[in-house]
């Protein structure tokens, strides 16, 4: 493993990339520590025609920076072990992204499956009250005494009635006009 140095501050380049990443709040608790312990982890550059490139250690960089430090401690890499890594964390966050995506799949099955679901037994409900209420309308004509021939058929076999005073009865009674 290539050894920790010290690096001049003013040679070393930040992609804009790598800008676009920082969070202020994390630079200014790391400059604390920086203040009370020192920089304990090593930034990680790599050479690039007469300057060096932050590979790796944004917020210790800008930490260092932000204290007014002229240099920071940093280990030197070279520009294949930079692929590499880039490759591997590449396709750690393509495992990730294919990982993720799994999830939100299976999560809307499910709730498709829970949707049908609750459909269908909504259904069921609707179909088991309809079938209730016709055998209790139908046992209330059967047991009424007072039920006409007429209305118990009419209950049951939906027949019409069949003399004209039997229709002019079942006109008042459901409120038709005659």
């Amino acid at each position: 493993m290539p050894k920790p140095e010290s690096f001049a501050i003013d040679k070393i380049y930040v992609p804009v990339k790598r800008k676009k990443a920082l969070k202020p709040e994390l630079v200014r608790e790391i400059a604390e520590s920086i203040l009370e312990i020192g920089q304990q982890a090593p930034i990680l550059v790599r050479p690039d025609e007469g300057r060096f490139v932050l590979v790796e250690g944004l917020h210790r960089f800008e930490a260092c920076k932000a204290l007014g430090e002229k240099t920071v401690i940093g280990i030197l890499v070279s520009a294949e072990i930079v692929h590499q890594k880039t490759l591997l964390s590449d396709s750690a966050e393509a495992e990730a992204e294919r990982d993720k995506m799994a999830r939100l799949k299976k999560l809307r099955l499910e709730k498709e499956a829970a949707e049908r679901s609750a459909a269908a037994s909504e259904v069921v409900m609707e179909t088991q009250s309809a079938v209730l209420l016709r055998k209790s309308s139908e046992k209330e004509i059967r047991n009424n005494p007072k039920a006409s021939r007429s209305q118990e058929n009419r209950g049951t076999s939906g027949s019409t009635p069949r003399t004209l005073s039997e229709w002019i009865t079942q006109q008042k009674r459901d409120g038709g006009r005659y």
